[in-house]
């Protein structure tokens, strides 16, 4: 006992000098003295730590809520003098978030939040021959990415029709970015992969436009692949004429030919229009989320959207389809001019006008959903 308390009291004399001798040696640390950080409230009374939230229902499911949105496309046109959304960005006083104002809180309360982004994160000036006279080009600086990451987007669809707006080596950019922001992302020969609440969600993506004989056998190959690792598979178009408010025929054909081969949502944009949803086999089929965040145009001559929300439930090994509902906006926060703020609709009279319309639209579809509710049951 002597000799344990004198070996304590040298070791208590020693420490002193140790902490003296740091900054003399500065492979000298601490840390192994360190076991765990307590901490205090303002009386010096420990706190509980609080436990992390259990991922499982009260039934011991688990329940995924999925975001799904339209075009998102932000930045200008290297080709033009006047730039509408740096513009916008000076008015709102350099707020590079400005545009997920009024839907950030929505897209942080889901658990993946998927939009179509349809234009270029890159510092590249570079436009390839077959882009030269196209009316629009789009790109943002890399660092634009942040409006997507610091706003609860956490998946992107590349596969439309200004990804490419300025060449290969800018679309590298582009991803580099997302990836760099942890921002998954999927294309037609790379399938983006989520893993929420202990679920994987595979993501798939395809430009149909004028593509559609090359695409009738890869779609549903690639889905029935995705399908056999995945237990869920959302698989994006961009597809359909612009300005339509309903689906074309190969249209119709491909997104139950998706569905047919294993997809468990689609998801569909390109026309700047709201199309309405069908319900094939249990599967939704949105035809098209139209806008979302818009710096095409100063002033669409349609700014009504909606914002698509699902839900899945795993119980065990089974996934099942939760239903569904949407969130009327209009893609700007003012009804005179587009600010690139979505903006969710809450008079009677503008949301009634976006489910008369998806209503009107799906009466020729055979699947077309009856209602169009706006709060999940």
């Amino acid at each position: 006992m002597r000799k344990f308390l004198a070996l304590l009291l040298a070791l208590t004399m020693t420490l002193p000098l140790l902490a003296l001798a740091e900054e003399e040696d500065e492979d000298f640390s601490i840390a192994g003295f360190i076991t765990e950080e307590v901490m205090l409230d303002d009386e010096g009374n420990e706190l509980a730590v609080p436990a992390e939230k259990s991922i499982y229902e009260d039934d011991g499911s688990v329940l995924i809520t999925l975001t799904c949105t339209g075009d998102f496309t932000i930045g200008g046109d290297s080709r033009k003098r006047a730039d509408i959304f740096n513009d916008e960005l000076k008015r709102q006083g350099g707020d590079i978030n400005f545009t997920m104002r009024n839907m950030r809180d929505t897209l942080l309360a889901d658990d993946m939040t998927l939009v179509n982004f349809e234009g270029t994160l890159t510092d590249s000036t570079y436009v390839p021959a077959n882009k030269k006279n196209n009316q629009f080009l789009f790109s943002a600086p890399p660092s634009y990415v942040s409006i997507l990451a610091d706003n609860g987007v956490e998946a992107v669809s590349l596969e439309n029709n200004h990804i490419m707006d300025h060449g290969e080596e800018a679309y590298e950019d582009t991803q580099r970015a997302l990836e760099g922001a942890g921002i998954v992302w999927s294309n037609s020969t790379t399938v983006g992969v989520k893993e929420v609440k202990g679920v994987e969600i595979a993501m798939l993506s395809y430009l149909c436009i004028d593509r559609y004989d090359s695409l009738w056998d890869k779609v549903p190959t690639d889905i029935a692949l995705a399908k056999e690792r995945y237990p869920i598979v959302v698989v994006s178009f961009h597809w359909g004429n612009e300005k339509d408010y309903a689906p074309t025929k190969n249209q119709i054909r491909m997104g139950r030919l998706a569905v047919d081969a294993g997809a468990d949502l689609v998801i569909g944009h390109h026309s700047h229009r709201l199309n309405p949803i069908e319900l094939y086999k249990g599967v939704y089929i949105c035809y098209s989320l139209g806008n979302f965040c818009f710096a095409g145009n100063t002033k669409p001559d349609d700014m009504s959207s909606f914002v698509f929300q699902t839900r899945f439930r795993k119980r065990g090994e089974t996934i099942t389809n939760e239903g569904f509902r949407i969130i009327p906006i209009r893609i700007s926060s003012r009804t005179d001019r587009n600010d690139f703020i979505p903006t969710i609709l809450t008079k009677d009279t503008a949301i009634d006008s976006v489910l008369t319309t998806l209503k009107a639209n799906g009466r020729k579809l055979e699947y077309a959903v009856e209602e169009y509710p706006l709060d999940f049951e």
